[in-house]
């Protein structure tokens, strides 16, 4: 404002006395001192009062000048509207607007509307406070001219901005990014910095964690894991063995063979049924060993079906029956033999419980043992489906998966099946003691060889079961495990018991006939000079010692015929 730099730069001590703090002005611009008396301590050179401004002194405009002259005029057109609405016939002031007071003045004051020295507008609004006025600058790096600031926008009211006059960093055309952080992406939550509001860093929700809002992640349900964006929950699924999947197709196809070869036996012995080999295998025993051996087949299809209540119901009822059958059945065998032959050493006499009938019984006692656990285990627990969601909870969300299955633990699988065990070790026990029995007299040693293999497949079968318990594929490879080794105990019986006896009732019906009878006596007496003089065989000739012991009975003696019994009825 060259009118003000003009009035100001010749004010001096004479003429400006009515501004009292322009001496300390003077003293101050001019580093001098006006009197002793003066405050100013930092020099000692005297003002001779014809200093002039901007001309002794260096001079530069104050920059809120412009608001002071606008703060005046708006006070002068505030009173002048006064003046003409109070006073309308009164050159000057009127008793009315002497007694008007400041609020009157100051709502005049806010309703004045002018151009102000910089030629802009000068208004107030409700508040009182005038409209900002701001020149936006950039400083640039030109190569035309040298660097400096350059106005590219103001501000009244509203952003104005010449967005063409602007430069970005690297001559980048794109307006660059003016945030502290960038919105985090979805799934992701902010975590807020320290005292800084406008600033965050993204986290992702990571685990089975979804994003509940900006700023927090939450874990979902026990069934659930989060969606491909994290946004919400979704169910895990679920899953159960099919009949599909490799782990079942093995199973199934050994327990289809078996059923198959299981359904032949039997039926070559129901059509057989009354030749001598039938009946000298115990025709009673041995269907209920079939019937356990098919059973043993049975249960695989069982372990893969789709569980439900009963399904659980039946899995529990057949996994431990089927192998007791076949070992009590077994175990009334070696166990009649036994005390056949060790009675037989001391006494003519047959031992009691050897007849067909009371074998059943015994067999069926044995069994009822079995039927007793399962019908408890029902009363205590009854049988349901769960899913299981611990098994497959893999540290991948997407891999989860919920395992369908029933209510039965390892700890249940072993102990229904810890009596089948029982009787097999029991059987096995039997089957060592009769081993030096010959053969020819009965199946004692087919039962050990089938005992023996049973016992290294089960003692395969434990460690497999138990090693796997945290394994992702626990269900898979316990199921297999479990099948096959029933599978193989069920093959292993029917092949050395059995197929021997198919063979020759089929392809050598000449063998298939009935044997003479001989005395109890004579009989075990042969057995055990047999097993005697097995190891001396070149003291005599083969055969010699058997048919000693045979001719040394008359068979047309009363006491002798008391004596004798079926060779087929010993023959087990």
């Amino acid at each position: 404002f060259a009118g003000f730099d003009a009035y100001f730069t010749s004010r001096t001590l004479e003429n400006n006395r009515r501004n009292v703090w322009f001496a300390e002005y003077w003293e101050e611009n001019f580093n001098c001192k006006l009197m002793s008396s003066s405050k100013k301590e930092d020099t000692s050179r005297k003002c001779t009062g014809k200093e002039r401004i901007g001309m002794d002194s260096k001079y530069e405009q104050e920059g809120k000048v412009q608001f002071v002259i606008d703060a005046v005029y708006a006070m002068a057109h505030a009173l002048h509207n006064m003046q003409k609405d109070l006073c309308p016939d009164y050159s000057g002031i009127c008793p009315e607007m002497d007694l008007a007071g400041g609020k009157k003045l100051l709502k005049y004051i806010r309703s004045v509307s002018f151009n102000g020295s910089a030629g802009t507008s000068v208004t107030f609004n409700r508040n009182g406070d005038a409209p900002g006025r701001y020149d936006l600058f950039q400083y640039q790096m030109n190569n035309n001219s040298s660097p400096g600031y350059k106005v590219v926008g103001q501000w009244m009211d509203t952003l104005q901005l010449n967005l063409e006059e602007l430069q970005w960093p690297k001559g980048e055309l794109e307006i660059p990014s003016s945030v502290c952080s960038l919105p985090c992406r979805t799934g992701q939550r902010k975590k807020m910095v320290k005292g800084m509001p406008c600033c965050w860093h993204c986290e992702p929700c990571d685990g089975y964690q979804y994003q509940y809002d900006e700023t927090s992640c939450k874990l979902c349900a026990f069934d659930m894991r989060p969606n491909p964006n994290r946004t919400a929950c979704q169910p895990i699924p679920i899953v159960k063995l099919e009949w599909h999947s490799p782990w079942a197709v093995i199973p199934v196809f050994l327990a289809m063979l078996g059923i198959i070869a299981t359904i032949f036996v039997m039926a070559t012995f129901i059509r057989y049924n009354d030749t001598p080999i039938v009946r000298a295998s115990g025709r009673e025993l041995s269907y209920v060993l079939l019937t356990g051996i098919f059973l043993c087949y049975i249960i695989t299809f069982l372990m893969i079906a789709k569980p439900d209540v009963a399904v659980c119901s039946f899995r529990r009822i057949f996994l431990g029956l089927g192998m007791c059958i076949s070992y009590a059945a077994l175990l009334t065998k070696t166990n009649r033999i036994y005390r056949i032959f060790e009675q037989g050493k001391t006494s003519v006499t047959a031992p009691r419980l050897i007849s067909p009938t009371s074998q059943l019984a015994i067999t069926s006692s044995l069994i009822s043992v079995q039927l007793l656990g399962v019908f408890i285990w029902f009363g205590v627990d009854p049988p349901n489906t769960i899913v299981d969601y611990d098994e497959q909870k893999t540290m991948n969300p997407d891999q989860a998966r919920g395992v369908l299955k029933c209510d039965i633990t390892d700890l249940q699988i072993i102990c229904s099946l810890g009596y089948s065990i029982l009787l097999m070790v029991t059987c096995t026990v039997y089957a060592i003691k009769t081993r030096g029995v010959p053969e020819n007299f009965n199946e004692a040693k087919p039962i050990g060889f089938t005992m023996y293999t049973t016992c290294i497949v089960w003692l395969a079968f434990i460690p497999i079961f138990f090693g796997t318990a945290q394994s992702a594929e626990k269900l898979y490879i316990q199921t297999t495990t479990l099948t096959i080794s029933m599978n193989l105990s069920a093959s292993v019986a029917l092949g050395m018991l059995y197929m021997p006896k198919v063979y020759v009732i089929i392809f050598h019906p000449e063998l298939n006939v009935q044997k003479r009878k001989r005395s109890f006596k004579a009989v075990v007496t042969a057995a055990t000079m047999s097993s005697r003089l097995s190891h001396k065989p070149s003291d005599r000739p083969n055969g010699e010692a058997k048919t000693e012991l045979c001719e040394n009975v008359d068979p047309n003696s009363p006491a002798a015929k008391k004596k004798y019994v079926n060779y087929n009825d010993l023959v087990i």
